[in-house]
C-alpha cells in the first residue's frame, strides 16, 4: 500500500514540529489510539484499535523515528501485531514547509504492507480505511493544535487599544482649584486642604 498527501495546518512550522514530537498530542489525534509512550529518545510504543470493514483488531507495536531534521522532516517506521488478525508494517516520510508565518504545509508519503486475515479484505478496502484514518488524524491534529495556541496577536492589540477608564474626579482635587488665589499658588491651597482634612480626622 502506498499513499501520499498534504494538509495546510494553521500554525507556525515550529509549533507543528513540536506537536509532531509530543506523545500526548499524537495520542489525542490518532484514531483509536489507546496508548502511546516514549520508550527512548527516538522510539515509541503504541496500542491502537482499528476497524477494517467487518473486522476489528487491536495492534500493539513499536515506532521509530529516523532521518530527523528539525523542524523540517523525519521518517517514521514501525510494525504492529494484531494477533490472529495479522500484522502491519511500513514507514512514512513526513515533511513540513512554511506557507507563511502562521501556516505550515504538512506532506507525507506512506509505504506499508499487511498480512494475515487483514490482507484478505482486499487492497481497495485497506486503502480507503487508511486514507480515512489519515484524514481523521490530520483533522484532529490541526484542531487540537489551533485550540492549544494563545489568542491571535490582533486580539491582544485590540484589547490594549481600549482606552483606560478616566480617573475619578475625587482623585484630582487640585484641578478644581485656581492656579492662584489671594496671591498664593494652587499647590499651597491643596496642601492646606490636606492638613485640614487630617485635623478633622484627629479631633472628630
Amino acid at each position: 500500500m502506498e499513499m501520499t498527501g498534504e494538509r495546510r495546518i494553521p500554525a507556525p512550522r515550529a509549533a507543528v514540529w513540536a506537536a509532531l514530537n509530543d506523545t500526548e498530542a499524537l495520542r489525542a489525534a490518532i484514531p483509536g489510539c489507546e496508548s502511546l509512550e516514549r520508550t527512548s529518545e527516538n522510539e515509541l510504543s503504541a496500542r491502537v484499535a482499528v476497524k477494517l470493514g467487518p473486522m476489528a483488531a487491536k495492534f500493539s507495536g513499536k515506532v521509530q523515528l529516523a532521518n530527523i531534521n528539525p523542524p523540517e522532516s523525519y521518517t517514521i517506521s514501525g510494525e504492529g501485531n494484531g494477533g490472529a488478525m495479522g500484522f502491519a508494517k511500513g514507514g512514512a516520510d513526513v515533511s513540513l514547509a512554511e506557507a507563511g508565518p502562521e501556516e505550515t504545509i504538512l506532506r507525507y508519503e506512506v509505504k506499508a504492507q499487511v498480512g494475515g486475515k487483514i490482507a484478505q479484505l482486499g487492497a481497495r478496502l485497506i486503502d480507503s480505511t487508511a486514507k480515512q484514518m489519515a484524514d481523521q488524524f490530520l483533522d484532529r491534529f490541526a484542531a487540537n493544535l489551533a485550540a492549544a495556541r494563545p489568542a491571535a496577536p490582533a486580539a491582544a492589540e485590540a484589547a490594549e487599544a481600549v482606552p483606560a477608564a478616566p480617573k475619578p474626579a475625587a482623585l484630582d482635587l487640585l484641578g478644581l482649584l485656581p492656579k492662584e488665589w489671594l496671591g498664593l499658588p494652587r499647590l499651597f491651597w491643596g496642601g492646606l486642604l490636606v492638613w485640614l482634612f487630617i485635623l478633622l480626622l484627629m479631633f472628630r
